[in-house]
């Protein structure tokens, strides 16, 4: 199946979405949920796997869908096609604040690797799959950029990243280390694994966790400067952890719970 050739006009600042121009017999793929709005001549179709044309017959589908499955994204991917004879636009939002990264594969070698929970949408022909690292001590310790999502084609992809968004160009030998959760996406030349921090001390108190994600080129790197799973502690640390409802703003609930003075010692509020 060759690719459909998109329009796209991504909008919006911190919370993002990218809008498709769809021409007549055109579709795009999109995440399950991520759906914003469409024109009455796009047509929804929800398909088991991605939809591409790997995934020809029911043992193909299966696979896509086992893929899918592994990296934690759902069974279905909704297709998204222009059936009227006039162009058409679908709109898909991003799941939390951040950028959204539109990502040529012909210009990329066919390939991109990227974090199992980036993707939001591609052209009609893009194939997801999922990129196994290879090591057993990326296995053990990798986190998560052990199972990343694999996208081939020569179509244009849509990828999430939380935060601000730096893109680096390694050369020949040259190495970056990140912290896992950092790591957004990166071409296939570039080589992944786990390192060590190194010192005892800095791995039990300097909160960055017992290793890094070692990068070496060449390639390319999208890094991000706000993992969702650290927005996510963030805000699990901040939420009350008592049953019932604690406005910030109130006095007698902080002295009636003890919470005037962990709102003090222990919050981020400055």
């Amino acid at each position: 199946m060759a690719m459909d050739v998109i329009d796209y006009e991504i909008r919006g600042s911190e919370m993002q979405f990218v809008e498709v121009e769809l021409d007549p017999g055109e579709a795009a793929i999109g995440e399950a949920g991520s759906m914003m709005f469409m024109d009455a001549g796009i047509a929804m179709d929800t398909v088991f796997g991605d939809g591409s044309a790997q995934q020809g017959g029911l043992f193909g589908k299966l696979m896509g869908a086992g893929k899918r499955l592994v990296t934690g994204e759902s069974l279905f991917t909704t297709i998204y096609s222009n059936n009227a004879r006039t162009k058409q636009r679908v709109a898909f939002a991003a799941p939390y604040p951040g950028k959204i990264l539109p990502m040529d594969l012909r210009q990329l070698g066919g390939t991109l690797i990227c974090q199992k929970d980036a993707f939001l949408c591609a052209a009609r022909g893009v194939s997801l799959g999922i990129a196994l690292q290879r090591k057993l001590s990326t296995g053990f310790f990798g986190g998560e950029g052990f199972i990343m999502q694999k996208l081939e084609g020569d179509g244009l992809a849509f990828v999430h990243a939380g935060g601000t968004v730096v893109r680096r160009e390694l050369q020949a030998g040259e190495t970056l280390l990140v912290d896992t959760g950092c790591v957004v996406a990166y071409t296939a030349g570039v080589a992944f694994d786990i390192q060590y921090v190194g010192k005892v001390k800095t791995a039990l108190f300097g909160g960055e966790g017992l290793f890094f994600a070692r990068m070496a080129g060449p390639g390319t790197v999208w890094l991000q400067s706000l993992p969702f799973s650290r927005l996510a502690s963030r805000v699990f640390a901040a939420a009350p952890q008592r049953g019932g409802s604690q406005g910030e703003g109130s006095v007698l609930g902080g002295f009636g719970a003890g919470g005037l003075l962990g709102s003090v010692l222990g919050g981020d509020n400055d």
